[in-house]
């Protein structure tokens, strides 16, 4: 098991690190730039083309970039994550601290100390290196940014995620002294791919959820619109859910009292900071069946020098991102500390460097990231997208696991123009985490549980019209399908039909249907209230949650780390509970939107039948690609706990 599962990483590896050589020793460089220049390869985005260039960047304008430096020996670095995740190798749960990591696999202090020499003397303002020496931060005129790194930044104008935007990036190719290209493998900061990084969740507009509201359904089937044409033979329609308390989610992943993750902290990755957080996390917690956060229980780890870009990012959705996710992950593991990690913006490097943040503070157990690329896997420079999995790397060294949803918009048809999976959950190094529709009875048993890919039906007299919207009937669902980027692990071979040998996602899958969601509490514009979301973002806290509870449950509270061999060991054995397409569906007064999906927006009379395969993604019988292996079931915190 060992050996074929380091076979199946260290190719993995090979494709993260095509462009970048390992930086055993620093070359001895002179400051200035000795002319010898070597391209760094991926450092531009595919949207940027001639024939999208609009514009010259302006080049008095101050960029804040920051160049990342190589590990040393990533191939031993690749080998000892897998031996760490092998259950069974000598290796196995003997995670590295981050000092030990620092030391072993880091960038060297004379690497960090040539590149920020050579920065220096090309005119840049070196402002800072990262604790794991990954980053080193520099800000200066574009002008200068353009000439050390001989590129040209303009700004292009290309299509993404069903909108036409205008976003900067280099014309070519990034280029750095040949003596100093086996230590540097990225330069971000030089385009606006992180722009596209977008939160995966729903909350229903005010007027959508005011109209809900006066016809939900506590529980399945305890409201059930009879004035509509009734799809479904009795029991399988029901008006859509109100949204589930926290008592229900609990029950929903047969939990008990004792499953609280205490003694452990979850970590949790967005943009901005909602400052009324925990004041809105208590209030909801008394109103559904949930201990409030305890005095110091949750903390917030906010960028130097406030935030930035907030209009043009929506911070007001990164807000309510954060929001859900505290509340969820507080749900399933109440006794659990919560750490956030705030990005300044969601553009430039923000996310990234609040994510290696999480990973190089080594003091949170789960890192939950519910968020990912608006063009699937295309938007962001594969130099870039290195970074996200080097970091990733050290994280599971260390025994971090990582959750990733894998988005809200199905195959990602609709807003890309063609199926493709979402990053960074296809990275190989992250727990992807898709959805399910699940319909609880007024005992919490699951009357309905299926994959979450919803279509869309409009009343049309006594009949249901199939919606043809610019996606046909698709209304929303999670993300899933093959990677074009990356192998398939070892943990999916003879577990993923029909991959062609490419990473598959998701691994796991959780409640995601905003139809089916979850209770969650936020003051908007000075206002309290509760309502219902849904989405991947929805799940990725949810499994976080679990991995906490898990871990609580483990001798010494120990680690799981890289988390996806072990829960691939668990298929078939009814820990993981698999999850097949069942004919149920909802009416609603108002349908719900999610980014890059495409419905109705007024009010009227709506069906949305459950995994009716809208696209080409339906749960299955084993692997799908909805809900991975399934769903977390009878005795799962008990199995991912051994």
């Amino acid at each position: 098991m060992h050996s074929r599962l380091w076979h199946a990483l260290a190719a993995t590896a090979a494709l993260l690190a095509s462009t970048a050589a390992t930086a055993v020793a620093a070359p001895d460089t002179p400051a200035a730039d000795p002319g010898d220049r070597a391209p760094i390869a991926g450092s531009t985005p595919a949207w940027a083309t001639p024939h999208t260039e609009v514009a010259r960047s302006n080049g008095n304008t101050v960029r804040h970039i920051q160049v990342a430096l190589a590990l040393r020996d990533q191939p031993g670095a690749e080998r000892l994550a897998a031996q760490l995740a092998t259950p069974g190798s000598a290796e196995h749960g003997k995670f590295l601290s981050s000092r030990a990591f620092l030391d072993r696999f880091a960038p060297t202090q004379d690497a960090v100390d040539q590149v920020s020499r050579w920065l220096g003397a090309q005119g840049l303002h070196v402002t800072g290196v990262s604790a794991n020496r990954h980053f080193v931060d520099a800000e200066a005129p574009t002008a200068a940014v353009e000439s050390a790194f001989g590129t040209r930044i303009a700004a292009f104008r290309a299509r993404i995620d069903g909108a036409t935007r205008t976003l900067t990036a280099p014309a070519s190719p990034v280029t750095v002294p040949a003596s100093l290209r086996a230590s540097i493998t990225a330069v971000l900061g030089l385009d606006d791919s992180a722009a596209l990084l977008k939160p995966h969740h729903t909350r229903p507009a005010a007027s959508a959820a005011a109209a809900a509201e006066q016809h939900c359904a506590r529980w399945w089937g305890e409201q059930n619109n009879t004035d509509v044409p009734q799809n479904y033979p009795a029991g399988s329609q029901s008006n859509s859910l109100c949204g589930y308390t926290g008592t229900q989610v609990r029950a929903m992943y047969k939990l008990d009292n004792g499953n609280t993750g205490a003694g452990t902290t979850i970590g949790v990755v967005g943009a901005y900071n909602s400052t009324t957080v925990v004041a809105d996390t208590n209030k909801a917690a008394a109103q559904l069946g949930v201990p409030p956060l305890a005095d110091g229980q949750y903390s917030a780890v906010l960028p130097q020098g406030g935030f930035t870009d907030a209009a043009e990012c929506g911070a007001d959705g990164w807000a309510a991102e954060q929001t859900l996710d505290v509340q969820a992950s507080h749900t399933i593991a109440p006794g659990a500390k919560i750490r956030y990690y705030a990005g300044k913006s969601c553009k430039g490097i923000g996310i990234y460097d609040a994510f290696n943040q999480a990973v190089t503070d080594n003091a949170v157990d789960v890192i939950s990231n519910s968020y990912g690329n608006a063009d699937g896997e295309a938007s962001l420079p594969q130099a870039a997208r290195d970074q996200f999995n080097s970091m990733a790397l050290q994280a599971a060294i260390q025994g971090q696991t990582i959750t990733v949803s894998t988005g809200d918009a199905g195959n990602n048809s609709g807003p890309v123009g063609h199926a493709t999976a979402s990053f960074p959950s296809s990275s190989p190094w992250v727990v992807a985490v898709g959805g399910t529709s699940v319909g609880l009875d007024q005992n919490n048993q699951p009357k309905v549980l299926t994959g979450w890919e919803n279509t869309g039906n409009t009343q049309t007299g006594n009949s249901w019209v199939p919606q043809r919207d610019a996606d046909g009937p698709f209304a929303s669902g999670a993300g899933g399908g093959t990677s074009a980027l990356y192998d398939a692990p070892d943990w999916q071979a003879g577990v993923v039909p029909g991959a062609g040998g490419k990473r598959a996602v998701p691994d796991i899958a959780a409640l995601a249907d905003s139809y089916t969601g979850m209770l969650v509490g936020q003051t908007i514009k000075g206002q309290f209230g509760i309502g219902s979301y849904g989405g991947t973002s929805l799940a990725s806290p949810l499994i976080a949650g679990l991995v906490a509870d898990a871990q609580q449950a483990r001798s010494g509270t120990a680690r799981a780390g890289l988390l996806t061999p072990v829960l691939y060991s668990l298929k078939s054995s009814g820990a993981i509970a698999d999850v097949v397409p069942q004919k149920a569906g909802v009416w609603t007064p108002m349908m719900h939107a999610f980014g890059g999906v495409a419905v109705p927006g007024g009010q009227g009379s709506y069906l949305i039948d459950f995994d009716a395969r809208p696209q080409n993604l339906q749960s299955a019988p084993g692997w799908d690609t909805v809900t991975g292996l399934g769903t977390p079931g009878n005795g799962f915190i008990s199995a991912l706990s051994q």
